[in-house]
């Protein structure tokens, strides 16, 4: 779908409007997704002093993976506390999983190079640019040798618009209104082929 929404063929599809599956709803309402949060999988790796496991050795990998992974996982003590004292749902908040951890040879080696890797998905409210100026200043903070790297870095997408300005949406709640079906809106909690969709500025929304 990335590559198909640039082409000519689909182009030549005219398309305005979009809909396609979402997630089953747990009552008697439609869920409607009108948006998807920013994904990123970011690994972050920390060179420092090698040696052997029986020395204290200053400025080692560790110490420096270890203010990273407290930065992350503070940010997601902050995310999940709001997530249940504001009562929201999953779509509408950042979520940060430390995903993989790798390095080291053997148990009494201090390593040259440790390495973390993170799953964030950015909620739709939050300044991306500033969110990862964040992380990189995390970086700096750790010491000298941390980097921080890419593995995919999706772009903020706008959301598809809900009001009247929209006459997509319009027409689609009227439509449901006039047969009676409840709907609730909702921010997609995972990342799906609607962002590129939406990408090439065609409204869109996942339905279920």
């Amino acid at each position: 779908m990335k590559l198909f929404v640039r082409s000519p063929e689909f182009a030549s599809l005219n398309v305005g409007f979009a809909l396609d599956e979402g997630l089953a709803s747990s009552d008697d309402s439609f869920s409607v997704y009108y948006g998807e949060r920013t994904l990123w999988h970011l690994q972050i790796k920390c060179s420092g002093t090698p040696g052997h496991g029986s020395l204290i050795h200053e400025n080692t990998a560790g110490e420096k993976l270890q203010y990273i992974i407290n930065k992350f996982m503070n940010w997601r003590e902050h995310e999940k506390l709001r997530m249940k004292t504001c009562k929201l749902n999953a779509g509408d908040v950042t979520s940060i999983n430390l995903t993989m951890l790798s390095g080291g040879c053997q148990v009494n080696v201090v390593p040259p190079e440790l390495s973390a890797s993170f799953d964030v998905r950015l909620s739709i409210t939050v300044d991306t640019t500033i969110i990862e100026n964040t992380v990189r200043k995390w970086c700096e903070e750790a010491g000298e040798g941390v980097t921080l790297e890419f593995i995919e870095k999706s772009a903020f997408i706008q959301p598809t618009l809900l009001g009247p300005e929209n006459p997509w949406w319009v027409t689609f709640k009227n439509e449901c209104d006039k047969m009676n079906l409840k709907t609730k809106t909702y921010v997609f909690p995972g990342a799906t082929d609607s962002r590129y969709i939406r990408e090439v500025f065609i409204q869109y929304n996942n339905i279920f």
